[in-house]
């Protein structure tokens, strides 16, 4: 993109809209995006600060007035500066708080989706973090009235499971002029912030509203960093602040600036959902378009239904993306027709592989036994359709060695070399010696036997003329020389057919072999990131509690000893389960996908028993 385009439309009417176009961008993205959104209070520089992180001068629009210049979600998709294969996605949001709009609610919910579309928030601020800045971050305290994890969960379900959701948090002070220590002592920029975040003693109503923000942040974003920037230029240069040159910016500025920038690029996540692949582009337009469409249907998110009706796409889609990888690799790797059965089956296991790879790559753990059941119905008809035509290719090529060998049998009827006394005799070496040259021809696939049948039953009437004018023959002799090289052929034809009907069970074997395989990995890394990520809460509400102890809030403390609680039972669930039901559940489900395939219950119990 060479400039911004807005995502989500904010109407007069306060009513969000996706942008179609923006949308039609973000599907083109089948890379991975990390997603930096911006938020806070209006005219504080957040365009500007955007800008830098895209490398660019101008692109969101910078406004040198009181109005605001961003209405709704801007986007900007870059390639990552760090990162190969790897999309920036830059959201510039609509300031907080803008006197002109009146609409606490409609900021609320660009807030909210800029929240849940990254992977790392900036909240944009100016001067310092008091209490007017905080009150701007007041949305967050609202959040568990806009949105659930689950349909039906309690504000305090869905607010221990936020962190689960959502991104870092980056808090950018901007115009700081101040001295960065504490009682005398030198202190960062990320002190400043947990310093800012402690809870407060009192029992006032503001008092409790400050700590229930304070709380709020603490809890839901386990990963916060504060940077602090000098104004970018004197006072009276900022309103141009396009037009100046690097060397026309403060030098403090630049320094704190690209510091911020750096982190970014360097730390910013991937934007993921807990244990699924990660976001790509085509992704995130999915997720924007189901959130918007949640507020105006609803007023409400839930994210677990979003992501459940995000996956169905998914694996649809990856399902059709691996049923096509199958078909181009087919199509590019086999050259028809194959010597045999177990050449083409070379061939499609090398392109099932690659196509189960694809699969397992994209899909989401969300009913994947289920798509991977679809996956396995449409590789198995692909692969039917290969070998139907690889019979045809076969058999149009033995028709054509065929005729070509009988033209000169064709000569020697029309010369009448056959019609005379001992012609039948000599017909049948004919055939013979045919037969024989036939069989050394390269290149007839795997329908050499069943062709060179059917070619000889349509001659057998032809053989059954000629032994009946032969005066030499008795009636036993002229049924044998006429029947004897067709009953060759249909013996060579069985085992042809034979061989290729135990080359395609085998190839279903080493099939569902694979596809068992994959889908225990899948579900065991699944259960791994499961754990991994209940440890890393676990981690964050323990440090939490030690916290409220330090600073003496004992009540608080009991509320997060029982989610801990909570946490830690769900812990050993989980470890039951990797240890435990794993491999059960996995059989279980690669057995439903043979049965599927192969539709035969006893064929698939008895591979089982092989493996």
């Amino acid at each position: 993109m060479q400039e911004p385009l807005c995502l989500v439309q904010n109407g007069a009417d306060g009513v969000l809209s996706p942008n179609p176009a923006a949308l039609e961008v973000l599907r083109g993205i089948g890379q991975p995006v990390v997603v930096v959104a911006i938020a806070g209070p209006y005219r504080t520089g957040k365009s500007f600060l955007m800008n830098r992180l895209a490398q660019r001068r101008t692109g969101f629009p910078l406004g040198h007035t009181v109005q605001p210049q961003t209405k709704g979600i801007w986007m900007w998709c870059l390639p990552h500066p760090y990162r190969p294969d790897t999309t920036l996605v830059l959201l510039d949001t609509e300031g907080l708080g803008d006197p002109y709009k009146g609409d606490s609610c409609n900021d609320a919910w660009i807030f909210t989706l800029a929240l849940l579309l990254s992977s790392t928030l900036v909240f944009n601020s100016l001067g310092t973090i008091d209490h007017q800045a905080l009150q701007h971050l007041g949305v967050v305290t609202a959040l568990t009235e806009r949105v659930q994890v689950r349909a039906g969960d309690s504000r305090d379900a869905a607010a221990a499971d936020f962190v689960r959701f959502f991104p870092g948090f980056v808090w950018a002070v901007r115009d700081f002029v101040l001295e960065l220590s504490q009682d005398g002592q030198r202190i960062t920029a990320d002190e400043y912030l947990e310093h800012a975040l402690r809870l407060q003693p009192g029992s006032s109503r503001v008092v409790q509203e400050q700590n229930e923000l304070r709380r709020c942040l603490r809890d839901f974003f386990p990963e916060r960093k504060c940077f602090v920037m000098l104004p970018p230029a004197e006072a009276e240069a900022m309103t141009r602040l396009e037009e100046l040159d690097e060397g026309q910016l403060r030098p403090g500025f630049l320094r704190q600036a690209d510091a911020f920038c750096r982190h970014i690029w360097d730390k910013a996540p991937v934007k993921a959902l807990s244990g699924q692949p990660p976001v790509t582009g085509c992704m995130l337009a999915s997720l924007a378009e189901k959130y918007v469409a949640a507020i105006a249907s609803s007023g409400v998110l839930c994210l677990e239904s979003t992501v459940t009706a995000l996956a169905a796409a998914e694996n649809t889609a990856a399902v059709a993306a691996a049923v096509a990888e199958y078909k181009q690799g087919m199509e590019r790797e086999l050259k028809l027709p194959t010597a045999s059965q177990e050449a083409l089956g070379d061939v499609h296991q090398r392109c099932e592989h690659r196509a189960l790879a694809l699969f397992m790559e994209r899909a989401f753990t969300h009913n994947i036994h289920q798509y991977q059941e679809q996956l396995m119905h449409e590789l198995e008809a692909a692969k039917e359709e290969f070998c139907q035509r690889n019979e045809a290719a076969s058999a149009e090529r033995c028709r054509a060695v065929l005729q070509e060998l009988w033209q000169d049998v064709e000569q020697r009827l029309d010369r009448g070399e056959y019609a005379v006394l001992g012609g039948s005799r000599r017909f049948q070496e004919r055939l013979r010696e045919l037969m024989e040259e036939y069989d050394r021809q390269p290149g007839k696939g795997v329908k050499a036997a069943a062709v060179l049948e059917e070619f000889l039953r349509e001659h057998k009437a032809l053989a059954r003329a000629l032994c009946a004018a032969d005066q030499q023959l008795s009636e036993r002799e002229r049924e044998r020389v006429a029947s004897e090289a067709v009953a060759a052929a249909a013996v060579a034809a069985a085992k042809e057919a034979a061989e290729a009907a135990k080359a395609r069970l085998e190839e279903q074997r080493r099939s569902f072999e694979k596809h068992k395989q994959d889908l225990e990995e899948r579900m065991q890394h699944k259960l791994q990131a499961m754990l991994e990520e209940q440890e890393r809460v676990l981690t964050h509400k323990q440090k939490e509690r030690e916290a409220l102890l330090k600073e003496g809030f004992r009540e608080e403390n009991e509320k997060l000893k029982e989610q801990i609680k909570k946490l830690e039972k769900d812990k050993k669930e989980m470890q039951k389960q990797l240890r435990i039901q794993t491999v059960a559940n996995v059989i279980s489900g690669a057995v439903s996908l043979w049965n599927v395939g192969r539709g035969v219950v006893p064929v698939a119990l008895r591979l089982l028993r092989l493996v």
